[in-house]
């Protein structure tokens, strides 16, 4: 297949087996200069289904602050047209200060308003022209596999021949949620798709993250694995940490300070992509390879059920996982067992 024909083939993905676009369908699409190529594609697949498409360019509505010391918030007139849509798509470069005054209100609309929303922050053409090419199907049926695994457990237990050895504790009452690329009206997922997650109630032990890293720090430093960050979780909230790379700790150091939750772990996932070969520097794409990822903040109370809040959502992929639920070994380094 021709570059051309995997990036169409990548928007046909998202528009019709992932958002399930009707004819009556109207559609929103919130984009930037940088990556609105890729959704001039994904505007013209619409199209085909549907009449009725705007794309909004984010830099139309307010400069953008590269420090994050003045990030865009949501705009108004944006917020209105989304508020009378059945799908929508935001693909934009994450930046430092955005996710609590843009991201989080959109998500927010798009949840109140029953909306079908396909997210994809720092979206790129690799991505679209492998994860988005990936057999959904095959997705599918991985992911009710592993719910059966998850739904209700208690524990899981994760370890790493790089030194992670975490002991996680869950809420049978906090929901887990099944990403596999069909997208409900009223929920919104990451696409590329794969994956399953909830909000850890505890975790202890030592994490070695040796993926990517979330939020601003994904573009900004991308694949970790010649410097680690080595965390220390106590009672579920971070102990310790460091790093080779100074410049990353210090922006987790400043990071984990946002607020009162900011360092504490939230989400806990499973990836569950098998058609991803490699770690490609995008934690869109990398947090559903085949692993686990966790992230310190917001654990997405409004889909888990969790009883507490962030402003901070740092997400840690960690590679060549073994991971136990409720005493079951469900994967050994990387390799699915179910």
């Amino acid at each position: 297949m021709s570059e051309k024909n995997k990036l169409e083939y990548g928007a046909y993905q998202v528009v019709n087996n992932c958002l399930r676009t009707k004819s009556t369908d109207r559609v929103c699409i919130i984009t930037d200069k940088i990556t609105v190529n890729l959704c001039e594609v994904m505007k013209n697949e619409f199209l085909k289904v549907t009449d009725n498409v705007k794309l909004f360019l984010m830099e139309d509505h307010g400069q953008r602050d590269e420090t994050g010391a003045n990030p865009i918030k949501f705009p108004e007139e944006i917020a209105t047209y989304l508020k009378t849509c059945q799908v929508s798509v935001y693909a934009a470069r994450g930046l430092k200060g955005e996710l609590p005054t843009f991201r989080t209100p959109m998500t927010k609309i798009t949840d109140e308003c029953n909306i079908r929303h396909g997210h994809m922050p720092n979206l790129n053409q690799l991505l679209m022209e492998t994860g988005m090419n990936a057999d959904y199907a095959q997705i599918k049926e991985n992911n009710l596999k592993i719910m059966k695994f998850v739904e209700g457990a208690k524990t899981a237990k994760v370890t790493t021949d790089a030194g992670t050895n975490i002991d996680v504790t869950f809420n049978p009452e906090w929901k887990w949620f099944n990403c596999d690329g069909n997208i409900q009206p009223g929920h919104w997922s990451n696409l590329p798709d794969g994956e399953v997650f909830t909000c850890a109630y505890d975790i202890n032990g030592t994490l070695v993250v040796d993926g990517v890293l979330g939020d601003f720090m994904n573009a900004k430093y991308g694949v970790i694995s010649e410097t680690p960050v080595t965390f220390t979780f106590k009672d579920g909230r971070v102990e310790s940490f460091s790093c080779p790379n100074k410049d990353i700790e210090n922006d987790i150091k400043e990071y984990i300070t946002i607020d009162e939750n900011a360092n504490r772990v939230g989400e806990f996932a499973i990836g569950t992509n098998l058609g991803l070969e490699r770690l490609v520097g995008n934690l869109l794409q990398d947090e559903k390879f085949p692993g686990i990822h966790v992230a310190l903040g917001h654990g997405y109370p409004e889909k888990t059920g969790s009883d507490w809040d962030s402003d901070a959502h740092l997400d840690m992929v960690v590679t060549k996982t073994t991971v136990e639920i409720d005493g079951k070994k469900i994967m050994e380094k990387g390799i699915f067992l179910v």
